[in-house]
C-alpha cells in the first residue's frame, strides 16, 4: 500500500510507522502539514505535499494537528476532507479529528450521549469562571481547549490563584475549560481501540511530584485488563466522536468509570512496551484488510 504519515519532523511515532511499514513492504512516506498545497480547475483537484500527489495514496495516518491560525487549521481540515472525498482513507476521519481535538466539543457530545464524564464547565468570562470554580468544589483542572500529553494543564485549588489565572486567560481571549479534580483517583486508564476492537490497555500513574499521568509527563504504565463495562464505555466514546483509531482515557470515581478524554491522535509508546505489542503492525494489518474488502 501507499501510505502517508502526517506528523512532526522529529516524531518518534512517524519514524516507527515508516520503519515498520517499509519492513512490511509498504511505501510509507512522512508528510508535513506546512508543505500541503492544493490546486484545481475544470473539475480536477490536486492535493500534494512537495512532489507527492496525495490523491494517489491509499491511506494517510494523521499523527499531529499542529497549532496555527484559524485559517490554517480550517484549511488543513478542508484538505483532509478533500482527500477523503477523493478516496484516500484518513485515519482518523477529518470529522473525528475536528471533534476529538476540541476538548469541550468532545465532552459535550459524550454528555449528550449519556456517557459519564467528570463534571466539566466552559466559559469566556473570568467572573463566571470563578463561580464555576466554586461550583466544582474549589479544586479543578484548567486545561487548554486544544492540547495533548498534559501540556498546559494546571491544577487550581486556591481562589486567589484561580483569579489570577482566569484574568490572565481572559486577557488573551482564551476559553476557560474547567474540570472537577477527582481526588480519589489512583491514576487513569488508557484503552487503545482500532475499529471498535481493543489493541491494548494500560493503567497510568503519575509521578510523586506531578498530578498528570501522561507518558510525556513521566507517568508510569502498568499492565491492566479492562472490564467488559470499561470496554463498552470506551467503544461508545469512540463511536460518539466517530474515531476509528483512538485512545480512550478513563478515570475511576466512587467505583465508577468516567470518560476523561478521547484521543484521535493517540500515543502508544508506554502502552506498547507495557503490553508487549507492536501497534503499527496491527494498524497496517487492519489497513490491508480494509483495502482488500
Amino acid at each position: 500500500m501507499k501510505i502517508g504519515v502526517l506528523g512532526n519532523a522529529d516524531s518518534w511515532y512517524v519514524s516507527q510507522l515508516c520503519t515498520i511499514g517499509h519492513r512490511l513492504g509498504h511505501d510509507v512516506a512522512p508528510l508535513l502539514f506546512p508543505e500541503l498545497q492544493a490546486r484545481g480547475g475544470s473539475g480536477r483537484l490536486t492535493i500534494s505535499c512537495g512532489e507527492r500527489d496525495l490523491t494517489s495514496l491509499d491511506a494517510i495516518i494523521v499523527r499531529t494537528m499542529p497549532p496555527g491560525s484559524l485559517e490554517r487549521v480550517v484549511t488543513r481540515m478542508d484538505l483532509l476532507g478533500g482527500l477523503e472525498s477523493a478516496g484516500v482513507q484518513i485515519i482518523n476521519p477529518p470529522r473525528a479529528i475536528e471533534c476529538a481535538v476540541d476538548k469541550w466539543l468532545t465532552t459535550q457530545r459524550l454528555i449528550q450521549e449519556g456517557l459519564p464524564v467528570p463534571e466539566t464547565a466552559v466559559c469566556e468570562d473570568s467572573d463566571a469562571a470563578i463561580q464555576l470554580f466554586e461550583h466544582l468544589g474549589g479544586d479543578v483542572l484548567v486545561k487548554p481547549l486544544f492540547g495533548s500529553e498534559g501540556r498546559g494543564m494546571l491544577r487550581v485549588d486556591n481562589v486567589d490563584l484561580a483569579w489570577r489565572i482566569f484574568r490572565s486567560l481572559e486577557r488573551i481571549d482564551a476559553v476557560m475549560y474547567l474540570q472537577r479534580f477527582i481526588r480519589d483517583a489512583d491514576g487513569d486508564y488508557r484503552i487503545l481501540l482500532l475499529d471498535g476492537q481493543v489493541i491494548g490497555s494500560v493503567k497510568r500513574t503519575a509521578s510523586a511530584d506531578n498530578f498528570r499521568s501522561n507518558a510525556a509527563q513521566a507517568g508510569v504504565g502498568t499492565p491492566w485488563t479492562p472490564t467488559p463495562e470499561d470496554v463498552r464505555l470506551a467503544v461508545a466514546a469512540a463511536h460518539t466522536t466517530n474515531c476509528v483509531f483512538c485512545g480512550i482515557d478513563l478515570i475511576r470515581h466512587d467505583g465508577r468509570a468516567l470518560v476523561l478524554e478521547v484521543n484521535a491522535v493517540p500515543g502508544w509508546r508506554v502502552l506498547q512496551s507495557t503490553c508487549g505489542i507492536c501497534v503499527p503492525t496491527r494498524l497496517f494489518g487492519w489497513l490491508c484488510g480494509r483495502g482488500q474488502s
